[in-house]
């Protein structure tokens, strides 16, 4: 069973950066997609950002586009966040997901707070 975990969250002044990670564990397989999403109390889960399996192909959302960069580093089964130019709207509990080539993001993580103070 794949297992994510993702860590690095945490509270963070507007302006200000954070890196979030994403430890996958089980039958993953460096050809799977990976991909951050997030969700705010009160709101739908949003779309944040995905890579493909090699690292040579990304897709972000226009909320976090410029400012949010997502990688993976396959030899250690981690997939990175990098969030800069923080703002309040950026709260949120985010979660890592994995598309095992099914066109879905079948497992998910716990997910890990972030918190944005004006």
């Amino acid at each position: 069973q794949v297992q994510l975990v993702e860590s690095g969250g945490g509270l963070v002044q507007a302006g200000g950066s954070l890196r979030l990670s994403c430890a996958a564990s089980g039958p993953t397989d460096s050809v799977y997609a990976m991909g951050w999403f997030r969700q705010a109390p009160g709101k739908e889960r949003e779309f944040v950002a995905v890579i493909n399996g090699s690292g040579g192909s990304t897709v972000y959302g226009d909320s976090v586009k410029g400012r949010f960069t997502i990688s993976r580093d396959n030899a250690k089964n981690l997939v990175y966040l990098q969030m800069n130019s923080l703002k309040p709207e950026d709260t949120a509990v985010y979660y890592c997901a994995l598309d095992p080539l099914t066109g879905r993001f079948d497992f998910w993580g716990q997910g890990t707070q972030v918190t944005v103070s004006s």
